[in-house]
């Protein structure tokens, strides 16, 4: 039975340091519709059925595709009987990246005010408090918002300093904190020390557990429109353009020098916990005023040379 293979597949690769949340769904699915016809080796036919679900997008089918693939090709090494599909059966569209919403300091101002206007619910006494300093936090460290709502009171090291661990790339990391942020959370601590009960996460849910990114996301957008932010765009800015305007704003800082921005850098990359600097440069491209400031740097080189 192929799930009993996918049980062992997932376990190994888990114990080298993968998640797998989303792999281990689409195996399970796969394997499922496997054994419902008696198959005990991936067949390529079977695979390209399964493939076939209607309501799955292009790039859902993909990511399923590629699952599959690295799961048969496990397989394929200790029997040969095992199938590996090609790459090519199910091509996804192109992906192309979000643009960003760079939040203006007056509207991050707006936000949080807004947050810290919420209607009190008597299951959570710290409603506003925690929203106020969520979204305080993310705008002044770019934190990602999983990363937040994983914190807990013990992630909070001395001076200020954050240790956010097991993030998005299964990386650990400290996050030094600004002095104003610090006094921002000590306040909050003061306050949840006495209302918040005894759940050891910063931000508990009403039932003293992790709070859930999507209740978090739906009252972002609830504050974004008490803040009247972009009230007639089509596509709403979202927490995650947060970080966003963080490390755009760490980058505009910097200015045209070329070592400056080189040493913030590689030092903002390693802050925001990034896998690869790659992801770090498109900040760069997304920021129109560092290109703008990058090349008047360089014409007036080019000038001051007589080229």
């Amino acid at each position: 039975m192929l799930s009993n293979d996918v049980h062992r597949y997932i376990a190994l690769r888990r114990a080298l340091g993968y998640k797998l949340a989303k792999a281990e769904w689409h195996l399970r699915a796969f394997a499922r519709f496997a054994d419902l016809r008696r198959e005990t080796y991936v067949q390529v036919s079977s695979v390209l059925v399964w493939l076939e679900t209607p309501s799955w997008t292009p790039g859902g089918r993909a990511r399923r595709l590629r699952d599959v693939i690295l799961f048969a090709r496990f397989l394929h090494t200790e029997d040969p009987r095992h199938e590996v599909p090609r790459t090519d059966l199910a091509q996804p569209r192109q992906y192309i990246r979000p643009t960003p919403y760079i939040y203006s300091a007056d509207e991050i101002a707006r936000i949080l005010d807004a947050a810290g206007k919420l209607r009190r619910q008597k299951p959570n006494p710290l409603r506003r408090e925690i929203y106020v300093m969520i979204f305080g936090l993310i705008a002044a460290t770019g934190l990602r918002i999983s990363e937040a709502l994983a914190l807990r009171l013990h992630d909070i090291q001395p001076d200020g300093v954050l240790y956010i661990r097991d993030t998005k790339f299964r990386k650990s990391r400290l996050v030094p904190l600004h002095a104003s942020v610090r006094e921002a959370l000590q306040r909050y601590l003061d306050v949840r020390r006495r209302r918040g009960g005894d759940s050891d996460w910063l931000f508990p849910s009403v039932k003293h557990r992790q709070m859930c990114a999507r209740v978090v996301n739906s009252t972002f957008r609830c504050i974004l429109r008490r803040a009247g932010i972009t009230p007639g765009r089509q596509s709403q800015p979202r927490i995650h353009d947060l970080r966003h305007t963080f490390a755009t704003r760490v980058l505009v800082q910097c200015g045209a020098d070329r070592g400056v921005v080189a040493r913030h850098f590689v030092a903002l990359s390693t802050y925001l916990g990034h896998a690869d600097v790659r992801n770090t440069y498109w900040y760069l491209e997304a920021t129109p005023q560092i290109m703008t400031d990058i090349a008047l740097a360089a014409e007036t080189l080019v000038g001051e040379m007589g080229v």
